[in-house]
């Protein structure tokens, strides 16, 4: 009949951890159901810090023992999950495990960590392990290292103990299954927390990485995770020469298996533009990315066509690329923004018609096949040029005029409404990063076209476009300060337009604009006025 004083009692915690142990934890003898309900312990585990021990000088001693010893047990429980044969309780003692590095007190992980980390590594090592319990241990191991790099001390234990996983998790790499997946989670923690474990293994890695991500027989889910930790490989070394490099090597990948991509749909000076700026002349270029035995063709190499890359490799590269622009690096290096604006460029100029000069040598279902493939790269060359303009900022200004012009182009070609929502977040991110300065030159690009996705009409190729008046009426704020009291009628030569709740034209005879694509036209307009 001792009762509680309330939710936040210290006394209510060991009660309650005992509780999960007595009512969850079987007996060595029985199956467990503990799995089905991991996510509510772990919540009751995380939401009542249950494994912290987070005692003060007014605890009473007993209360203090009566605590750690309920953590003890839940330790010792834990363990024994880990160390079953069973594969369903040993796979819940794994996630149990990694739960508790995260959640126990700091004095309990540095007496534990060791251990703790031997057992998990255990099952990492065994080729008989289930895939499941391997995936499972490389995530605890994740949670193990991440508390660890926390640590005063911890930079020179978790370098040692990071680099007895470099060459297991490379193997898993190597996989079909989920294995690799949950290896390529672990190795992108080691690469940000202790990065100088890999640097005697880097070649290897970045062979391995390279092949698995360009074999186009990944998922998405595992493609990203394996360009994060090529976009992370040269903190390995961490000097501004690997990243240079890798950058290099990336964007020359890139521009060689476009050249295939757009054959008969560019002309032959912005090939030979985009190579240049990587490679200048008298200049050798890079070794290709990872293995070129195994990752198709290098640079002007026309034998391996057959080798080329698919269109979710080629996007997942220039990925990495936005990935490597805005991520953390220990070191400043000098960024090849003249390379990367080429190869943005390259990429949104190909719209898929073809140039009189080249039409006799494309057929029909080529050129069907690159307009299948042209929205995806369009919508990753604009994630690269927002990772541009967000990671350089301020100096990109000597580049100012060559961005706005491209963005001018894209606007006036680009039709489909998530394109034109990622260009406007663009429009945004140059008025803020490069200030006033670009707000003049994009003020009519911005008022145009937010005008049309706001109130679309139908030309007579039923091509979306602004009404006339509404246009003029729009831009009458910006080209005269004088106030105009009396009302302007609306209209348009297509129909009638009705004025909504919002004050948007809506014309009858087209589709409104997607609501996201209204917002984003509206959120740059905001911005050009703030700015």
């Amino acid at each position: 009949m001792d009762h509680f004083k309330n939710v936040y009692d210290i006394k209510l915690k060991p009660r309650m951890l005992r509780g999960l142990i007595e009512e969850h934890f079987p007996e060595e003898t029985q199956p467990t159901r503990i799995r089905y309900e991991l996510s509510k312990i772990a919540f009751l585990i995380r939401t009542h810090k249950l494994l912290s021990e987070s005692a003060n000088d007014s605890m009473e001693k007993k209360l203090v023992d009566s605590w750690k010893s309920a953590v003890d047990e839940w330790v010792v429980r834990v363990s024994s999950l880990v160390s079953s044969n069973m594969p369903d309780k040993c796979w819940t003692g794994i996630c149990l495990l990694g739960l508790t590095c995260q959640e126990c007190n700091y004095d309990r992980f540095l007496a534990s960590y060791s251990v703790w980390f031997n057992k998990l590594y255990l099952h990492i090592q065994q080729s008989s392990e289930s895939q499941f319990v391997k995936v499972a241990s490389c995530h605890s191991i994740s949670d193990l290292l991440t508390r660890l790099e926390k640590l005063p001390n911890g930079k020179k234990d978790g370098s040692s103990l990071a680099g007895k996983l470099i060459q297991p998790l490379l193997k898993l790499l190597n996989e079909d299954n989920s294995e690799a997946e949950g290896a390529a989670h672990l190795f992108c923690t080691i690469l940000n927390s202790f990065p100088a474990s890999v640097r005697q293994y880097l070649d290897s890695a970045e062979a391995t990485i390279a092949s698995k991500l360009l074999s186009g027989k990944c998922s998405e889910n595992m493609m990203k995770k394996l360009v994060y930790c090529l976009a992370l490989l040269p903190k390995a070394k961490g000097d501004e020469e690997s990243w240079c490099l890798m950058m290099q090597k990336i964007l020359l990948l890139i521009n060689s298996n476009l050249n295939d991509r757009f054959q008969g749909l560019e002309e032959e000076n912005k090939v030979t533009e985009a190579v240049r700026a990587l490679v200048p002349p008298g200049k050798d270029p890079p070794p290709p990315l990872g293995d070129h035995m195994l990752l198709g063709e290098a640079v002007d190499d026309a034998a391996k066509r057959s080798e080329r890359l698919t269109t979710s490799s080629i996007s997942m590269l220039i990925f990495c690329c936005s990935t490597m622009l805005t991520s953390s690096y220990p070191v400043r290096v000098n960024v090849p923004i003249r390379p990367l604006l080429a190869l943005v460029d390259r990429m949104l100029m190909v719209d898929g018609s073809v140039p009189h000069s080249l039409s006799p040598f494309m057929t029909v279902m080529q050129q069907q096949s690159a307009c299948v493939e042209l929205p995806v790269l369009h919508l990753y060359s604009l994630e690269l040029l927002a990772a541009i303009i967000e990671g350089m900022h301020s100096q990109l200004l000597p580049h100012g005029a060559f961005i706005l012009r491209l963005v001018k182009q894209f606007f006036k070609r680009c039709a489909l409404p998530e394109l034109r929502r990622k260009l406007y977040s663009i429009t945004k991110l140059l008025l803020l990063f490069m200030g006033a300065g670009v707000a003049l030159p994009l003020a009519e690009v911005v008022v145009d076209n937010a005008c049309a996705d706001l109130n679309p009409v139908a030309d007579e190729n039923g091509c979306t476009t602004s009404s006339p008046t509404l246009k003029a009426a729009s831009l009458v704020p910006m080209q005269s300060r004088r106030k105009r009291k009396h009302g302007a009628t609306l209209g348009s030569s297509e129909g009638q337009l009705e004025i909504t709740g919002l004050g948007m034209g809506v014309s009858k005879n087209h589709p409104a604009s997607p609501i996201s694509l209204k917002i984003a036209a509206l959120e740059a307009l905001e911005t050009l006025l703030t700015v």
